[in-house]
C-alpha cells in the first residue's frame, strides 16, 4: 500500500457530462440544442419592432480644460419634449418620445402608436458656473455646454513623474 492510497484528499475522477441512454431524453436534448443553435444571435426586432418603452438616448460627455460638453442623440424628438435640469453636481435629461406610424393602401389601413419616456442623470465631477450654461438642439442632437468655475480651472495641477 502506498502513501497516496492513505491520503484523505485523493483526486477522484468525476464525469464531466452525464451520458443519456434513454432514447426519448436523448432526442429531447438534441432538439433543444438544435433550437438553441438556430436562434443564437437572432433578433426579433424586425418582427415586433423596437421596445420604445425602454428608450434611453446615447449620451457623450467630453471634459475640456474650461468646459464640459454633453451631446445627446434624440432623433425624431421635438425640443418641447425635452427637459434639461442642472443641479449643483449633476445634469438631468428627461423626455418623452412619441411615435406614430400610419400606412394605408388598397384593402388595408394600419396605425401604430408607441410612447416612452427616459431620464438620464450625468454626474458633474467639478464645480461649474451654472449661470453660463447653454443648450442647443439641431438635427436630433442636443448639445449642452457647461463652463467650469474659475476655482475648478485654477485647481488643476500637473504632477511630474520621476523616472528611476
Amino acid at each position: 500500500m502506498s502513501f497516496r492510497d492513505l491520503s484523505l484528499f485523493r483526486k477522484k475522477s468525476v464525469p464531466v457530462k452525464r451520458q443519456v441512454h434513454d432514447p426519448v431524453s436523448l432526442m429531447r436534448s438534441n432538439m433543444e440544442s438544435l433550437f438553441d443553435d438556430f436562434f443564437k444571435g437572432f433578433e426579433l426586432e424586425p418582427f415586433f419592432g423596437p421596445d420604445i418603452s425602454s428608450y434611453s438616448p446615447k449620451v457623450d460627455v467630453k471634459e475640456g480644460d474650461k468646459e464640459i460638453k454633453v451631446l445627446a442623440e434624440l432623433p425624431g424628438m421635438d425640443e418641447n419634449d425635452i427637459n434639461v435640469t442642472l443641479n449643483r453636481d449633476s445634469l438631468t435629461l428627461r423626455g418623452e418620445k412619441k411615435e406614430e406610424k400610419e400606412d394605408s393602401d388598397k384593402g388595408y389601413h394600419r396605425l401604430e402608436r408607441s410612447y416612452g419616456s427616459f431620464c438620464r442623470t450625468i454626474p458633474l465631477p467639478v464645480e461649474i458656473e451654472s449661470d453660463n450654461v447653454s443648450a442647443s438642439y439641431k438635427k436630433g442632437i442636443l448639445t449642452i455646454t457647461i463652463p467650469k468655475s474659475k476655482k475648478a480651472i485654477e485647481g488643476k495641477k500637473k504632477i511630474k513623474i520621476d523616472v528611476k
